[in-house]
């Protein structure tokens, strides 16, 4: 593939209700036909060179849906990582659970334990999974940590930075993302990376998540590079 390939691609995986109620289906069909979707973008991602995926799996607002859908969401967690880890730390993806984990089920914690622990030597591929994620409760948290910095006396408020800011994010070891992916059409951020996309390219695919392809992302790819990155300069 010519041209630069970002570092960090960003995926706001969106679309799989809406795929299962056209076919009929129970929603929960949905997010299981997603799955297969997460495999050919993390292996169409290491082929191509990405350093950093992260993927938005579940918000902290998804909490509110019917408790059935939940569990079964849950499942599907717990599914995903018994499935995919062996291939995962064949190809050399490191996984990180990102989010407000404490109120994950004690078998879909352990699960995910067992993931970030089984792949930590991964060298190919920082794959991130936002589960039971809010960016917001991410900026209130860092926040929070420089106040309490500050109230200890380590840290005097008149030096806080932005990057004193970016290191206490659940980010801070990786780039921030270079492009944004959003399926099924939508135009939302939906709370997540809301710092971190502050100069992301953003593509929107109109195809829905479980119809979303190795092809698709490689066009988004396609896309990115024919963008012109400013980052707010004049190019002259």
């Amino acid at each position: 593939m010519k041209g630069d390939v970002p570092r960090h691609v960003a995926i706001i995986m969106d679309g799989n209700g809406r795929w299962a109620t056209e076919r009929s289906l129970p929603r929960p069909l949905g997010h299981q036909a997603g799955m297969k979707s997460v495999r050919q973008v993390v292996e169409a991602a290491i082929e191509v060179g990405v350093e950093v995926l992260t993927l938005f799996a579940f918000s902290q607002e998804n909490w509110q849906r019917p408790p059935e859908e939940i569990d079964a969401l849950m499942t599907l967690l717990e599914e995903y990582i018994a499935l995919e880890l062996e291939d995962l730390r064949a190809n050399g993806a490191a996984v990180t659970v990102l989010g407000d984990l404490d109120r994950l089920a004690p078998s879909a914690l352990a699960a995910v334990d067992r993931i970030m622990t089984s792949t930590a030597g991964g060298d190919r591929l920082a794959l991130n999974l936002c589960i039971s994620y809010s960016s917001r409760a991410e900026l209130t948290r860092a926040a929070r940590l420089l106040a309490e910095d500050a109230a200890a006396g380590t840290l005097d408020p008149a030096t806080i930075t932005e990057d004193m800011l970016a290191s206490r994010l659940l980010t801070a070891e990786w780039p921030d993302p270079d492009m944004l992916i959003r399926t099924s059409g939508e135009m939302r951020i939906s709370n997540f990376l809301l710092w971190q996309l502050a100069y992301a390219e953003i593509v929107v695919s109109p195809v829905l998540w479980p119809d979303f392809n190795r092809e698709h992302f490689f066009e988004a790819i396609l896309e990115y590079q024919r963008r012109e990155r400013r980052f707010g300069r004049v190019t002259l």
